[in-house]
């Protein structure tokens, strides 16, 4: 038993949280003059050591991820999906979007065929609530930045919305306020093709390429943002708003949240600094799960493929959803760090 807490340990201190490239990148640091004691030395350090990081994990993750997916490719999945019924599918469902490494308007697509494709409309909304929330890819980031307890719960109950959210849209037959168009769709009839070894081997590699193309800027970006709160916002600031005293600190992260565009590999940064400022586990969290499911644009696509009506079911039972399991984690926080 020793000897596995002790490969965990490593695990989650060398491969996830990768100390040794911090030790690193102190090292560099040091090289260019800039010791400790340095007012800008954290900053520096945090966009450094982050950035690569979040890189270098995105990477491998994708490519793992990717690699087993293209034995899973959509026609694929719809036949799966297609052979369950009931909450067991919208498990399912939400499952299927945890090895989906997309951002919420990528998924948008994927929905849409299957939807097109005759699947049950609550199936297809777990799938839609899960994919950007709850990734493989985000639960190993999470895990270095907060440790495997904190990760393991907010998948679990990042799921736990998905499937509650898609079987209530089932359950109110919600089917007419989908787009004609995409109703009237018809599956595209590409059969899965067998790969070879090579093949998907490529086929990753490719996947990653792109992927890290795209989410590139926002990591960019949400680190940046996270070497500014770290190091320059005042502490008694992100206190005061998302911190214990705040009552509505999870409302008002959940509302700042929505309109934001960012994938989950660039907020995640911006989540740690919070946490060491201080702000509560719940209000962090709701933040990055408002941003990563309800950004705008993500929005401004679904309303292509489903009626007002439809739409506003959906983005208020995730706000709910985001906001229930905020005040959850604030609540179990000091028993799970």
């Amino acid at each position: 038993m020793e000897i596995i807490k002790s490969l965990w340990n490593f695990f989650q201190s060398q491969i996830l949280k990768m100390k040794w490239l911090s030790e690193i990148t102190d090292s560099v640091l040091s090289v260019f003059g800039l010791e400790r004691g340095n007012p800008i030395r954290p900053s520096i350090h945090f966009f450094i050591y982050d950035l690569v990081k979040i890189t270098l994990l995105l990477c491998v993750i994708i490519f793992l991820i990717s690699y087993i997916q293209s034995y899973f490719p959509p026609e694929r999945s719809k036949r799966i999906l297609g052979r369950f019924h009931g909450v067991g599918a919208n498990c399912l469902a939400a499952l299927l979007g945890t090895v989906t490494p997309f951002c919420s308007c990528s998924s948008i697509p994927l929905f849409i065929g299957f939807t097109s494709a005759g699947l049950p409309l609550g199936i297809t909304f777990s799938f839609l609530i899960s994919s950007p929330m709850v990734d493989l890819a985000s639960f190993f980031l999470l895990t270095g930045v907060f440790g495997l307890k904190i990760a393991a719960v907010y998948v679990i109950i990042g799921l736990a919305v998905a499937v509650a959210g898609g079987t209530l849209i089932e359950k109110l037959h919600m089917e007419k306020y989908v787009e004609d168009i995409i109703l009237n769709a018809k599956g595209s009839g590409i059969k899965t093709t067998e790969l070879k070894k090579r093949n998907r081997l490529i086929h990753a590699k490719e996947r990653t390429l792109s992927i890290l193309k795209n989410v590139f800027p926002y990591i960019l970006i949400g680190v940046g943002i996270g070497a500014i709160i770290h190091n320059i916002i005042p502490e008694k600031w992100v206190v005061a708003v998302l911190g214990s005293n705040n009552p509505f600190g999870v409302v008002l992260a959940t509302i700042v949240g929505a309109p934001m565009y960012a994938d989950i590999f660039g907020i995640i940064p911006v989540a740690e600094a919070l946490f060491y400022k201080g702000a509560m586990l719940g209000s962090i969290l709701a933040f990055m799960m408002a941003v990563t499911t309800l950004s705008l644009p993500s929005i401004i696509m679904l309303r292509k493929a489903v009626k007002p009506k439809l739409l506003a079911l959906f983005v208020g039972i995730c706000v709910v959803g985001i906001i229930i399991v905020g005040y959850l984690f604030n609540i179990i926080q000091f028993y799970i760090i």
